[in-house]
């Protein structure tokens, strides 16, 4: 039974790392390299990760910096952060690509924190469908006469444990994302 909690709480776990690196990818009012994240460029025919292409900085708390290791792909690599529709307007000197983060509006804002509520709802969901295949587990074992009834009821108030302490973890996350949407 331990090994069962054991796999639960992996998966659990896996999600939650899993919804920090999608929430890493909303827009905040700061610069961050992982704005530039699902950027991707048409290098030579293939699309390629911006950030195999070029190195990602931030130069101050509104500029974004990309210096390509192939000066050519230049024009390149400015379409393709125009063509993400991420908001942002690249200019370039001829060696790097200044990438200014403008403030967000309120509006903007608020689109932010709805899209942060959507990705956090879809990251509970799976808590509860990991949970719920548990308790089926249990069941399952139980019926099977590999664990007591008092077992079971046992494994479904661990599971439910589980459960909650990861629930609580995404709504921590999101309210943490949603702090530094709205922080102007």
């Amino acid at each position: 039974m331990q090994e069962l909690f054991l796999e639960m709480e992996i998966k659990m776990k896996d999600g939650v790392d899993h919804l920090h690196e999608e929430l890493k990818t909303l827009r905040t009012g700061r610069a961050s390299t992982a704005l530039l994240d699902g950027v991707t460029v048409e290098y030579y025919g293939t699309p390629t990760p911006l950030n195999q292409l070029a190195s990602l900085s931030v130069a101050d708390a509104t500029l974004l910096v990309a210096q390509p290791f192939d000066p050519t792909q230049i024009a390149a690599i400015e379409r393709a952060i125009l063509v993400a529709d991420l908001g942002l307007n690249p200019s370039n000197d001829g060696r790097i690509v200044r990438i200014p983060v403008p403030p967000l509006t309120e509006e903007r804002r608020k689109e932010m924190v709805k899209r942060a509520h959507e990705i956090a709802e879809r990251f509970r969901n799976a808590v509860r469908g990991v949970r719920r295949e548990g308790n089926d587990r249990l069941k399952r074992m139980e019926k099977a006469k590999e664990i007591s009834q008092d077992d079971e009821r046992r494994g479904f108030d661990e599971m439910q444990r589980l459960h909650d302490h990861y629930i609580g973890l995404v709504n921590q996350a999101l309210s943490n994302k949603e702090k530094d949407i709205l922080e102007v």
